[in-house]
């Protein structure tokens, strides 16, 4: 194994960039003989559990795979704190400065749609292993870009489906006011008829939903349905326990899973979610997976430490099909689009838009029998999936 890791300091300087979009120039980096990845993810502030997540599921993999593509690795890890901003400045110096040949996240697709093009124009690939924003998934889907997730709508949908199928007439609808909270509540209204009691943005990042509480107290819908990743999906879950709601079911995807229910512990068990996979996937992938998580990290790995486990997976296959050669773009891309790797999830290929055409599971919060907290599946409710706006994509 010859990895060198490197983490980069919080502040870089911008780089101006003149190439077109989709360029198919080689990135100079594809001419030696280092592998270079970086990874971009949200590793401070409230959110920051979701990057952790992330970059140590990569780092497992990494370390389970030792040279990754069969090649001298140096994995370069940087902090977009959760500004976009910043993040974009970021990807320059990644493509750049430190001639990376992938760069690997976000976690949030405000974070996505600032780095893609800085670093997709270059004709570095972008593989992002949580956000994946129903644009790219269509109208601009990107040669240069693949996702390990899913579209952002999808985990939603399950929940559409799951309201649907309870005879749900009136759910309050309740996400962040950016562009996956955006699609989590259209994911939602795709596969779900039936009326609702209220529709609400709230700030990305609030804390206090006291306000929002107060509504659904007032309106009693026949359920909640909310998209709230991260701290704030600790405090909601929390809130909503304190302010007596409990007997109103609490339907969500990304707010009751394997990075708050940590913080949350009993008053999320039971609540159900949208997922694309669970811990307890009975295959011998998620065996190695799980097991290997818990060791290393001593804590249960959610759908964001998996995707970034399967990112590095997915760069190793492409790679060594190459033989180490990243000068033809045109094989590199079609490499990493046979995705020649055994997904924890199980089912994994890629679609015409370079998103993932998988199952998606109706899951459950529990108590695990180690004494930790983690999801279920219940049943899977969308089998080999294709996202709604592939049919847009005109690569």
């Amino acid at each position: 194994m010859n990895h060198k890791i490197k983490l980069l300091a919080s502040t870089l300087l911008t780089v101006g960039l003149t190439a077109p979009a989709f360029a198919q120039d080689v990135p100079a980096a594809a001419n030696d003989d280092v592998l270079k990845i970086g990874l971009v993810y949200t590793l401070s502030g409230p959110p920051a559990a979701l990057g952790e997540q992330a970059r140590d599921g990569f780092l497992l993999a990494a370390e389970s795979l030792g040279d990754i593509g069969g090649m001298k690795t140096e994995i370069i890890i940087v902090d977009d704190e959760g500004r976009p901003d910043l993040a974009a400045d970021k990807a320059r110096e990644l493509v750049q400065r430190d001639n990376v040949d992938f760069v690997v996240g976000p976690i949030f697709s405000n974070i996505l749609m600032a780095i893609v093009q800085p670093v997709t124009s270059t004709g570095t690939i972008l593989i992002s292993t949580n956000a994946g924003t129903s644009t790219l998934a269509g109208d601009s889907c990107n040669p240069n870009f693949f996702t390990t997730s899913y579209q952002n709508d999808q985990n939603h949908e399950v929940m559409g489906a799951y309201a649907q199928s309870q005879g749900y007439q009136n759910v309050f609808l309740m996400a962040p006011n950016y562009q996956a909270g955006k699609d989590s509540l259209a994911g939602f209204k795709h596969s779900y008829t039936g009326a609702t009691a209220g529709e609400v943005f709230t700030e990305l990042g609030q804390l206090d939903f006291s306000s929002e509480l107060a509504q659904i107290a007032a309106f009693q819908p026949d359920a909640v349905f909310t998209f709230m990743p991260g701290g704030m999906g600790v405090n909601l879950v929390k809130q909503y326990s304190q302010a007596g709601l409990t007997e109103i079911p609490f339907l969500s995807a990304f707010t009751v899973d394997e990075t708050t229910l940590p913080a949350t512990q009993d008053a999320a068990v039971g609540m159900l979610g949208g997922a694309n996979w669970a811990p307890d996937m009975e295959n011998e992938a998620n065996k190695t997976f799980v097991d290997g998580y818990i060791a290393k990290y001593n804590a249960v790995p959610g759908t964001y430490a998996m995707q970034a486990y399967d990112a590095a997976q997915l760069i190793d296959s492409a790679v060594k099909k190459l033989g180490g050669d990243l000068t033809d773009r045109d094989a590199l891309r079609a490499a990493i689009h046979e995705a020649d790797f055994d997904s924890p999830r199980g089912d994994f290929s890629f679609g015409a838009n370079n998103f993932p055409v998988q199952d998606f599971y109706l899951v459950e919060a529990v108590k695990r029998e180690d004494g930790m907290y983690g999801t279920s599946v219940k049943e899977k409710i969308f089998d080999d999936y294709v996202d709604n706006y592939a049919a847009k994509c005109e690569m």
